[in-house]
């Protein structure tokens, strides 16, 4: 009997791999009604703000949406409301700084076309109670693949362990597994609809 001999993953295969996969799911974002995009938004905002960690979290850290993501926009003006301090992320030498997001806030477009507030206000990682996370596609253990820039992972990897973690997600970005690298970094929970 002739056993099968399973070739160790390289590095290179694993980075193809999640290309094909950003790809796959990139052209199901750009598919999915709009209707469907807001009905099922409003039902991870439901979901993710009857979650204990969000109602303790006096800062919460959420991402600014861009196209196709699942729209945080309502979830800001709500926590807002509810006098959390929401800080966004602002992409600044390779790495995310934390920055105050107020209400009156003008945001100008960073980098890569994504918004922040045109005037910086950093705030420190360890005042974190709470950061939101986007993901073009996750697994139900945490497990998270991004645009492939690295830049969620080296900011959650900064932050103390003791800070929580929540991906958001439509259900179909969940993923049976996700292929991954000593440097991804996995989120504590992943909410989705």
């Amino acid at each position: 009997m002739n056993a099968h001999i399973q070739e160790p993953v390289v590095l290179k295969d694993v980075a193809l791999t999640k290309q094909v996969f950003r790809n796959k799911i990139l052209v199901k974002l750009k598919r999915q009604k709009e209707e469907d995009r807001v009905l099922k938004s409003r039902k991870i905002k439901e979901k993710l703000f009857s979650e204990t960690v969000f109602h303790k979290a006096k800062i919460v850290m959420f991402y600014i949406s861009v196209v196709g993501e699942v729209d945080t926009t309502e979830m800001i003006k709500e926590a807002q409301i509810l006098g959390k301090m929401v800080l966004v992320p602002v992409c600044w030498n390779r790495t995310i700084v934390a920055c105050l997001l107020d209400n009156k806030a003008k945001l100008q477009k960073g980098p890569y076309g994504i918004w922040e507030p045109a005037v910086k206000k950093p705030i420190p990682g360890e005042s974190l109670g709470l950061v939101i996370v986007p993901g073009l596609a996750f697994n139900k253990k945490g497990n998270r693949l991004g645009r492939g820039k690295g830049y969620y992972d080296r900011f959650l990897s900064s932050i103390p362990p003791k800070v929580t973690s929540i991906g958001l997600a439509f259900d179909f970005q969940i993923l049976p597994s996700i292929p991954s690298t000593p440097t991804d970094v996995s989120v504590d929970k992943v909410i989705f609809a």
